[in-house]
């Protein structure tokens, strides 16, 4: 509908014409920001915003009334003549409403309407605050928007479509259209009254929306809000409507409330009609060949008698109703059988799996049956050396179950049943399974069973507290370095629990650990023994070495420390010389050096010179011969000369070669 005009009453005396004031647009408002930001974090709030609107709009008209006739009596022959909007807006602002001259106190199409504060820039100060507030309520008014009721076109049983045209601002005695594009809308519905509660169902800038999902025959009640940017937030009046009538939904599952052992009594309530009588009902069953359904009964009844049925029998029903519409779906399948006999006694359940503290158990049905037929298990079970007898195990439809928190490596005996409607078979024969045994717990930690030598150790250690149920048939021994890390190599398996480890290197530490295994695994590792082998002395050094140049006196001899140092840090050395291999050897020195100075020798001789390391184990081997020689130096002075006179003018003189 194209808005209504409104036009101002003609000025008084004083009064300025509307197109002799500047109009300033009034600054955007935080409120309006903040109400749309509430409305997108919470739309389920519409009902009690509704009746926020009404309230406000209430206090609002009385508010405008109490100053416009407060201004009118005691402020007008002091106060400056009122713009021509002001009076129009006073006049008139009490029944504005979306543009229109009038407004529908009460109606779900109420505006919203919250206090802005008062408007820059006004045409004409005002001495009198409160008749700023209500120029400010003026300009309120002036922003309302102009919704029209929105359309429901193609209703359908469960589905219909809503549709509406964007709003238009009535502002400064002109309807302005607007963009759909400036507002977002809201669509909220009701299926309980006008004054029901909304259910929010779309939000977003479309100005149609498809309501699905439905229900047939039933009244409707849709309102749309549109909130824009700049505006305030405008509720389309109700639209009613009517949802179709169609066919009614499908029926619950019919119940057995009687059987024999040929015939069958069902019952079944009616589902809900969508809004036309339900007329009859068809009942369909499989005749019990589990095949294609067939039409069993079709009347208004809701109760019918199967007869001639066979005993101990499975039978299928479903069941459909109709009303002058059409005929609904079928409900839910409802499966029943006849009174038969017991079962026959079942085979014994058999072992899948067999754990520590568990087993598991299958079996089939007795002989004669399929597992479709509607049978339960009863398992019962029965502890080896208990005086319980059997007690319950099992008890169910399935054909397996897992026996969980028995005995480890315990045996114990089952027996099983099979239960229908008419009773419970014989026992099975009785089978008997055992749980496994666990592995065994670790032994204890190996201990040194007398001296520890350089080469060789012996351990020994005690069973594990914990066998697992079950003998410990061997135990591994394991033995490392203490610097080669987590490095283990096997030094014995077997069923003794003592052991030599032989070949060892002297003077180093070992680890030692110790595991054993039974029927449920190998246990894990023993606590660690560090034990270290006795030292021995170091081995033989390589031959002494000149150092430097012979002198005819004097030797400077080095060599290296042993390759092996026996377990023991090397504490000396001993340096022993002599002039040949058959002589004794006499030291020359001993010390912790490997070099020394050999003095008191002779020139151009040569000798022989053995080195051996000790440590604290004792003395090493001698290394092998070295053979250095001095270097050649001056003949030693001869001795005095022995003179003879031979005559009176010849004398003799003899002397001896000098030693060296």
């Amino acid at each position: 509908h194209p808005p209504h005009p409104v036009y101002p009453p003609v000025p008084g005396t004083g009064e300025i014409p509307p197109q002799f004031i500047h109009q300033h647009p009034p600054p955007p408002s935080p409120h309006l920001y903040q109400d749309q930001e509430s409305r997108s974090h919470s739309r389920a709030n519409f009902v009690q915003r509704d009746e926020r609107t009404l309230k406000m709009q209430e206090h609002l008209k009385k508010r405008l009334k109490d100053r416009q006739a407060t201004g009118h009596t005691n402020n007008k022959a002091n106060s400056p003549p009122s713009s021509p909007h002001k009076a129009n807006s006073s006049s008139s602002g009490t029944n504005v409403q979306n543009g229109y001259g009038k407004g529908q106190p009460g109606t779900v199409g109420q505006i919203k309407q919250k206090h802005i504060g008062k408007t820059r820039g006004s045409p004409i100060p005002s001495a009198d605050s409160g008749m700023g507030e209500s120029d400010t309520e003026s300009r309120k008014s002036e922003e309302l928007l102009n919704f029209s009721k929105p359309t429901v076109s193609e209703i359908q049983a469960r589905s219909a479509v809503i549709s509406w045209n964007a709003p238009a601002a009535a502002q400064n005695e002109e309807v302005q259209s607007l963009t759909p594009e400036a507002f977002t809308f809201e669509v909220a519905i009701s299926n309980s009254g006008k004054n029901g509660k909304f259910k929010s169902l779309y939000s977003g800038v479309d100005v149609t929306f498809t309501l699905s999902e439905l229900r047939p025959a039933t009244d409707y009640h849709v309102r749309v809000s549109a909130l824009g940017h700049s505006t305030k937030e405008s509720v389309s009046e109700l639209v009613s409507f009517t949802t179709e009538s169609c066919e009614p939904d499908p029926p619950a599952a019919p119940k057995v409330v009687n059987k024999t052992k040929n015939s069958l009594t069902l019952q079944w309530k009616s589902s809900n009609d969508n809004g036309s009588k339900i007329t009859n009902y068809l009942l369909e069953w499989d005749e019990g060949k589990t095949g294609a359904f067939k039409e069993c009964y079709y009347g208004h009844l809701k109760q019918h008698k199967v007869t001639k049925l066979s005993p101990s029998t499975k039978y299928a029903f479903r069941l459909a109703a109709k009303n002058d519409i059409g005929m609904s779906g079928f409900g839910e399948t409802l499966v029943c059988f006849t009174i038969g006999v017991v079962p026959p006694p079942p085979l014994p359940p058999q072992l899948s799996k067999a754990g520590v503290n568990g087993l598991s158990l299958k079996w089939g049905p007795p002989s004669g049956m399929s597992s479709d037929d509607s049978l339960t298990y009863i398992l019962e079970m029965e502890e080896d050396g208990s005086d319980y007898g059997f007690q319950a195990g099992y008890n169910g439809d399935e054909l397996s179950c897992t026996l969980s928190d028995l005995r480890r490596n315990t045996s114990y005996k089952f027996r099983l049943f099979a239960h229908n409607t008419e009773g419970k078979s014989g026992p099975s024969e009785v089978v008997e399974y055992s749980t496994c045994p666990d592995k065994p717990g670790p032994p204890s930690k190996p201990t040194v069973k007398g001296k520890i030598h350089s080469h060789n150790v012996k351990v020994t250690w005690d069973p594990p507290k914990d066998t697992g149920g079950s003998d410990v048939s061997s135990y591994i021994l394991e033995i490392s370095e203490a610097s080669a890390g987590n490095k283990w190599e096997t030094a014995y398996k077997g069923s003794t629990r003592e052991h030599v480890c032989a070949h060892l290197k002297p003077g180093i530490s070992y680890r030692l650990k110790v595991s054993c295994i039974g029927r449920g695994g190998q246990s894990q590792p023993s606590d660690i023994l560090t034990v270290q082998t006795s030292a021995v002395p170091p081995g033989p050094c390589h031959p002494p070495c000149l150092s430097g140049k012979a002198k005819p006196k004097e030797i400077t001899l080095q060599w290296d420390p042993p390759s092996v140092d026996g377990g023991s840090e090397i504490s000396e050395y001993l340096l022993e010389v002599a002039n040949s291999d058959q002589e004794e050897h006499r030291q020359a020195y001993r010390g912790q050096s490997l070099e020394c100075t050999v003095n008191g020798l002779l020139p151009g001789r040569t000798y022989c010179f053995w080195i051996r390391a000790a440590n604290k184990a004792g003395l090493g081997p001698y290394s092998e011969k070295a053979e250095i020689s001095t270097a050649p130096g001056p003949p030693d002075p001869c001795s005095i000369p022995l003179l003879m006179c031979k005559t009176a003018t010849c004398i003799v003189a003899t002397w001896e070669s000098p030693p060296c």
